[in-house]
């Protein structure tokens, strides 16, 4: 691990910038809604649209990933984000109706997402051999992905009290520093000259067997990794929207009460990470218990609640959330071969990102149509996760040692 402290630094940054380019937006929706003159469910699109492009590139970034070395995806898809964030900013800054551009910006966003972060994982389980290192690896990346979630609201509202669209400007500068520490610091294993002669239907057929031998626990993970990221994204689209409209808060004290349940998240995936180690039995039911602490503060939320009471029941949820993203992470990234480790952890990232995406235009929907049954909706996804945890991973006892 000490010497891989710069790597993981270096990695550790790609989903810092990934989550500031996305999450710092949610804190000033309300304010783009009212500067462009566009409805709370087009503003939900702007997060959307990011996610929905980065839910179909992601396999194929991991397949190249897998092919021709991680960090030759990674390096171009973060000069693509910054990219997508330069538009948005030069389209609200001059266009009269920015809306479409941004959108575009957006998109290039998506693409350069896809081959980020969610190769990052995958280049994790490379670098150790030990499986106690990579739950611990693991649990860093996951940790500063939760910490740039903390960030972002405070930072997003801090920079939008100057100029509203300058969030959009940020995200190219906090792509470059990503870029350089990336192209000095990590060092991937040497590339697998035979993985480069496969051809891609041999590989193909790999990624078939994989799932032939594991598609009960794996498809079961991905779709625990995407009700999380529904229910934590949903809920803070909804938290922002109430914290400007009903209980009047804004700029940086608003950015600052929404990072509260987020810094229990970053902290209780700080935490595990650095606990749940190799066993495989122990991360099942972190998941489960996860899921638990998740779904339970989220039935006591009333559309009448106070801010205070709002912020506790979040960051307890926050905290069940947080416990079981490392596992996650870990049981995806231990249980897969190396050589199809990047398709696979791929496609589980599209699985969250689709849960990101799907998040706050179901709530927009919900918070016009039905807002007092929006959280037992909430509760339910994180109970059918545990569902699915309890049936559907099952490693056996040996993996407990």
């Amino acid at each position: 691990m000490k010497d891989k402290k710069l790597d993981l630094i270096a990695l550790a940054s790609i989903p810092i910038v990934m989550t500031l380019g996305n999450s710092m937006l949610i804190p000033i929706l309300p304010i783009m809604e009212k500067k462009i003159n566009i409805t709370s469910f087009q503003s939900s699109l702007i997060i959307t649209i990011y996610s929905v492009v980065a839910i179909l590139l992601i396999p194929f970034a991991g397949y190249l990933s897998d092919k021709i070395g991680r960090k030759k995806v990674m390096i171009p898809s973060l000069i693509i984000t910054g990219i997508g964030g330069l538009i948005s900013a030069i389209a609200a800054w001059k266009m009269e109706n920015p809306f479409i551009m941004i959108l575009i910006g957006r998109f290039l966003q998506g693409v350069g997402a896809s081959g980020a972060f969610p190769v990052v994982l995958p280049t994790v389980g490379d670098m150790f051999k030990q499986e106690k290192e990579v739950s611990t690896g693991l649990g860093i990346i996951e940790t500063s992905n939760t910490f740039g979630k903390v960030l972002s609201p405070i930072i997003g509202a801090a920079l939008a009290i100057v100029i509203w669209y300058l969030p959009f400007l940020f995200i190219p500068i906090f792509s470059a520093i990503s870029i350089l520490l990336v192209a000095f610091f990590v060092k991937p294993p040497k590339d697998n000259k035979e993985k480069k002669g496969q051809s891609f239907r041999e590989f193909i057929d790999m990624i078939k067997q994989v799932f032939k031998n594991n598609g009960r626990w794996l498809v079961s993970t991905f779709i625990i990794g995407c009700i999380q990221m529904f229910v934590l994204f949903g809920f803070l689209f909804h938290f922002s929207t109430l914290l400007e409209k009903n209980y009047q808060m804004e700029g940086i004290i608003k950015g600052l009460i929404l990072a509260i349940p987020l810094l229990f998240l970053c902290m209780a995936s700080f935490i595990a990470g650095k606990k749940i180690g190799k066993n495989k039995v122990a991360m099942k039911w972190v998941i489960f218990i996860g899921n638990c602490i998740g779904a339970v503060p989220l039935l006591f939320i009333k559309p009448d609640v106070t801010m205070v009471y709002m912020s506790i029941m979040l960051s307890i949820a926050g905290i069940g959330i947080g416990i079981s993203l490392p596992a996650l992470d870990a049981l995806i990234t231990e249980g897969i071969e190396k050589d199809v480790r990047g398709t696979v952890t791929s496609l589980y990232s599209s699985m969250r990102f689709l849960g990101v995406a799907a998040g706050p235009p179901i709530i927009a929907i919900f918070i016009e149509k039905n807002p007092e049954w929006m959280y037992y909706f909430l509760a339910g996804l994180c109970a059918v996760a545990m569902v699915l945890t309890f049936i559907a991973i099952k490693p056996s006892p040996k993996e407990s040692e």
